[in-house]
């Protein structure tokens, strides 16, 4: 069953937000947040519960008289979301509930196909995770995608995908998903999508309002997320970062490191097979965890010095301690925070590793629907 779009008044969206930024609260706790009285308090939950997208919590026991505080939270009721990435060789599907909490997260080997071939390999596949999932009959609210590469338009159609994807390129992915999967479609760059991700599951939507996200995946790039917002530029450039490091000399990438592991005689050949291909080449991947982090320092300095972000993480598919070892080397570095930020209230804090790992950009992919719904303007 297809369901019609979400259509969400202003005070549900913000309602909706506020539940998702500060956890369960009561009816009365929300209408002093929002300024609302306490009858369109009551208006406005009991059409959010009818609608699945809220539910309460058991009331909290009182010590003296009164009526019991029951809690709202968000429902995981409410629907579903699909995300989809790919990475070299491997394509990555998450199904989220409209809690944000993981359905499903699978990932297998994919050959390069065409989009219409990999949106009718998509097709059969989230058929196959509805069925096992038991799925079939709830909201779905669409399918997202994270794009290894910056739009190419502003309409978010046409994308600059990487090279190893032949045909994908300037093609009009959204229009050709959408024709196929019978489903909306969003599309964003992958470390904008990581960047979502992180901002709703890693815990940064209680920490801080602004936060940046560094993937390093088919190449590397930067999402931001600003008040809520994702922020995507004039023309859904913002967090290209990868111009800085020319596709033609070494990057702090995972197809880079990989193929550093092959001129160095590993049998490498994707990140399907990593973790066991690179014993013996331990000295290998030290050597480019030092350059990858002196590379990163100058971007990383430059992103505290224009956002003054909160939080930044560094995510990607490859196995944790690589990532753990590059962070070690990154917090070792001479990271620019400037004179006021010892005296401030956030003060410093280290670079961090997503605990999402690879899976970053399939579930902030599955997020986009669903921050879709309820995205303030």
């Amino acid at each position: 069953m297809r369901y019609p779009p979400v259509s969400l008044l202003d005070e549900e969206k913000r309602l909706l937000w506020q539940l998702r930024t500060h956890g369960p609260q009561s009816r009365s706790d929300l209408a002093n947040v929002l300024q609302i009285s306490n009858a369109a308090i009551s208006k406005l939950t009991k059409a959010l519960i009818g609608q699945a997208l809220i539910e309460e919590l058991p009331a909290a026991p009182l010590a003296g008289r009164g009526r019991p505080t029951v809690p709202l939270r968000i429902s995981p009721s409410g629907g579903y979301a699909v995300g989809l990435a790919l990475y070299a060789g491997i394509l990555e599907i998450a199904v989220v509930d409209y809690a944000g909490g993981t359905i499903a997260l699978t990932s297998e080997k994919i050959a390069p196909l065409d989009p219409q071939g990999f949106a009718r390999h998509v097709d059969r596949r989230i058929h196959d995770l509805a069925l096992e999932h038991r799925l079939l009959g709830r909201r779905l609210y669409g399918i997202g995608f994270a794009a290894p590469g910056p739009a190419l338009s502003r309409d978010g159609n046409r994308w600059h995908i990487v090279r190893n994807l032949p045909g994908w390129k300037d093609a009009p992915l959204r229009d050709l998903f959408e024709e196929t999967l019978r489903l909306p479609v969003w599309i964003e760059n992958d470390a904008t999508a990581a960047a979502l991700a992180e901002y709703y599951l890693g815990g940064l939507i209680q920490r801080c309002t602004t936060a940046v996200v560094i993937l390093l995946g088919h190449g590397v790039g930067a999402g931001i997320v600003h008040e809520g917002r994702l922020m995507r530029g004039e023309s859904g450039g913002a967090g290209e970062i990868g111009m800085f490091y020319p596709g033609d000399r070494p990057r702090p990438t995972t197809l880079d490191l990989i193929a550093t592991l092959q001129a160095a005689g590993c049998p490498v050949e994707s990140l399907a097979d990593f973790e066991e291909a690179i014993p013996g080449y331990e000295a290998i991947v030290e050597g480019w965890q030092e350059r990858a982090a002196d590379q990163l320092l100058q971007t990383i300095n430059s992103a505290l010095a224009w956002l003054d972000p909160g939080a930044i993480r560094l995510m990607s598919p490859l196995p944790a301690p690589i990532m753990h070892g590059l962070a070690e080397r990154l917090n070792r570095r001479a990271i620019a925070w400037g004179d006021h930020v010892s005296t401030s209230e956030r003060g410093r804090y280290p670079i961090e590793i997503s605990q999402l790992g690879g899976a970053g950009s399939a579930l902030g992919a599955a997020l986009l629907p669903i921050h879709a719904s309820i995205a303030r303007i």
